[in-house]
């Protein structure tokens, strides 16, 4: 993991945000994903740079994720992570409340 990754691991892991269940580097279809909430059915991926220069890639892979598996998926780059951890796991949060609708 990246230390992105790392940091934002440490507020999902063990039920630690609002009590809901996340898995990292989890095997999603042919992908694997930074990090799963099954429950809400829920995709989180924290891009370093070189996702830059990936973005169409990274855009299908979303697509595919959300329309032939039912996800929904959020990206955040290394740098939300790490200088709006608050931020980010506000984001998240609200991703999981609209799940539940």
């Amino acid at each position: 993991m990246t230390p992105a990754e790392r940091l934002l691991w440490q507020y999902l892991r063990d039920n630690q945000l609002d009590g809901w269940h996340f898995r990292r580097q989890h095997p999603v279809g042919r992908f694997i994903v930074d990090f799963f909430c099954a429950k809400a059915r829920l995709v989180v991926e924290v891009d370093g740079p070189i996702h830059l220069q990936q973005q169409a890639h990274d855009r299908e892979r979303t697509a595919l994720l959300e329309e032939e598996r039912g996800y929904r998926g959020i990206r955040f780059t290394n740098d939300e992570v790490m200088n709006d951890t608050a931020g980010v796991l506000q984001r998240i949060r609200e991703a999981l409340q609209a799940s539940k609708t």
